[in-house]
């Protein structure tokens, strides 16, 4: 029996008590959390009766859109647990978030609820390997629909338009942003305007914005010759990008790496317009390493330097000069950023895997770039004290391994480059370490097909995998060779069936039928985490809404009244379920490093529907 959970007035203040076998209840004033406000904990005496003075544990499917009255069978879900007491009130991309019910009162609505999927699909241990692989196969195309991808394609990389910081240019399309953040980088005597803000704040956060441009960098290198029309706008992503890290590099020795706090940011629900919270500037230099953010910036220069060889040469030169110089400085005074700059980006983009894998990262993209031995024999020098071959089935902003180890295969898959063999029998165990129904499988999979992995914005885990899925089917193709994953084999068009199933769940092939980029399709989030989407533009109301102002419209429970077109979310859970509320900013805040994977994919596909 699951009995009610209730929330009243007390004294001006907001009181959740949770009602069971245990309770605790969590107090807190008017100025209540998110966005940045204080919560406080009271002494565990004051509360309902709990004899053994624990926190309240629910059970839940994902944090609910609840509605009045809520009872806790609301929260009972098959797998995940949720502490009442505990309530992070700043982004931590990578790590796992525990929801307070402290917050729950201020998600109430009645028009809105949890949309929840059918029940997760299951299969006895005894069933064989093949049956499991066919079933899945079934699960995953049975309500597959003919999507536009050349549609999402062209949403996927306008979304890049609506994160533009600085002066925007004459044909900026997303009409409903202007200029932002003109003054940045003032503070330290340098120009630092221009960027990509990460994701829902108004914070330029260095290693986020420099994987995305690798990866947009990437995406184009690969597929620019299909992307058709879009290619010029593709472009045009990577250059936004790539100007202002060279605006961060411009000091030998010295990498700008943050523009804004993000305690004072996210204490704010402000459009970047209006933005008038701190503008800090954090930098890494000789006596406070960031080899991290470095090679990952080194790595976007040198990548970038290819898609502009034969468009614009002179400035593709400029790239990897200083991809060189600053490839030579994390390299030099070796560390991880977080080290010293913990206040400034932890816990947002902390380095909680090392730098190592930046700096082989870095060499084989300006290995590809320059084709200069040096950097050649730095990779095989370096394989095994730089640890390549670590969490090869892990790749994002904070760990490249299965992507250095992609990356690299293509050399030998060419026959060009034999020495980095190891590289390629570590992207094949990445492989076998997606496929479902195979005994090295090491990824977890939601019921209607969704790869799924902890933490928070599982979407950039999704985008980003699914694109090396697709890049190492393509050099797979060329050289004729099939993954062997014990007595199986994965065939290059097996690897593209999965990705393409990942871009359709993406699109709306899945057990709700949300697609969970905005602006595609008929049914697509309304709600988004994101301040500039939410709050009214400045050309509707250009009267200045403030930093505390701007509450009212994250609190609202009406969809964003500007729509950022081709913006895709962290997504549902782990079990298919997912919550149209601004408040869940790990389901609803979309980020550059989802897009940024996305376009390659989108791009293949439209071209091979």
């Amino acid at each position: 029996m699951h009995l009610p959970v209730t929330t009243k007035m007390v004294d001006g203040s907001k009181r959740h008590n949770c009602v069971g076998t245990e309770a605790a209840t969590v107090t807190y004033n008017k100025s209540l959390s998110h966005p940045g406000k204080t919560v406080t904990r009271p002494d565990q005496s004051n509360n309902p009766p709990n004899k053994s003075n624990k926190p309240c544990t629910y059970r839940y499917p994902n944090p609910p859109i609840l509605s009045d009255p809520i009872t806790c069978s609301n929260l009972i879900g098959p797998s995940s647990r949720i502490q009442c007491p505990t309530l992070s009130l700043y982004k931590a991309k990578r790590r796992r978030f525990h929801f307070s019910p402290a917050f729950l009162p201020f998600l109430a609505s009645p028009s809105r609820k949890l949309e929840m999927a059918p029940k997760a699909v299951t299969f006895p241990a005894a069933f064989p390997v093949v049956f499991v692989v066919f079933t899945l196969c079934l699960m995953f195309s049975a309500s597959a629909t003919a999507h536009d991808y050349s549609d999402a394609l062209r949403k996927c990389i306008l979304f890049f338009e609506g994160q533009r910081s600085g002066k925007l240019p004459p044909d900026q399309r997303v009409r409903w942003r202007s200029h932002s953040a003109l003054h940045d980088g003032a503070s330290a005597g340098v120009d630092l305007t221009g960027g990509y803000y990460d994701a829902g704040d108004n914070i330029k956060f260095g290693f986020p914005m420099a994987f995305t441009t690798t990866m947009l960098a990437w995406s184009v290198i690969d597929f620019g010759r299909i992307m058709g029309p879009e290619l010029g706008n593709a472009v045009r992503a990577v250059k936004w990008g790539t100007d202002y890290l060279l605006k961060a590099t411009v000091t030998d020795g010295v990498v700008y790496v943050q523009v804004g706090d993000a305690i004072s940011d996210h204490n704010c629900w402000e459009r970047p317009e209006d933005m008038d919270t701190l503008r800090t500037v954090s930098k890494i230099d000789r006596n406070h390493p960031g080899s991290d953010v470095a090679g990952e910036t080194a790595a976007a220069l040198a990548a970038a330097s290819i898609v502009f060889r034969s468009r614009d040469p002179t400035y593709s030169r400029i790239l990897l000069n200083r991809a060189v110089k600053v490839f030579r400085f994390a390299d030099t005074y070796r560390g991880a950023y977080s080290n010293d700059l913990h206040s400034a980006v932890c816990p947002f983009y902390c380095d909680n895997n090392g730098y190592q894998d930046e700096l082989l990262w870095a060499a084989a993209w300006l290995h590809k770039a320059s084709r200069r031995r040096q950097y050649r024999e730095y990779i095989i020098k370096n394989e095994v004290i730089l640890r390549a071959g670590d969490t090869i089935n892990e790749f994002g902003w904070d760990n490249k391994h299965a992507g250095i180890n992609v990356l690299v295969s293509k050399e030998v898959l060419m026959g060009k480059s034999p020495g980095f063999k190891s590289f390629q029998n570590n992207a094949d165990a990445f492989i076998c370490s997606l496929l479902p129904g195979t005994t090295h499988l090491q990824v977890q999979y939601s019921p209607g097909g969704l790869i799924f992995k902890a933490g928070g914005s599982n979407m950039q885990h999704v985008t980003s995998l699914s694109f090396l899925l697709l890049a190492y089917s393509n050099y797979l193709s060329h050289a004729n060779h099939v993954v062997p994953c014990g007595d199986k084999s994965a065939s290059p068009a097996l690897l593209k069936s999965l990705a393409r199933r990942q871009v359709n769940y993406i699109l709306g092939d899945n057990p709700i039928k949300m697609s969970y980029m905005v602006g595609y399709g008929t049914r697509y989030p309304q709600r988004i985490h994101h301040r500039g989407s939410s709050v009214p533009s400045i050309r509707i109301h250009p009267a200045r809404i403030g930093c505390k102002a701007g509450s009212r419209y994250f609190f609202s429970p009406d969809p964003n009244p500007n729509v950022l077109v081709g913006a895709v979310v962290g997504g549902p859970n782990t079990t298919d379920a997912f919550p149209d509320s601004r408040p869940f900013f790990q389901e609803s805040e979309p980020t550059t490093y989802i897009n940024a994977p996305l376009v390659g994919l989108l791009a293949y596909f439209a071209a091979h529907p």
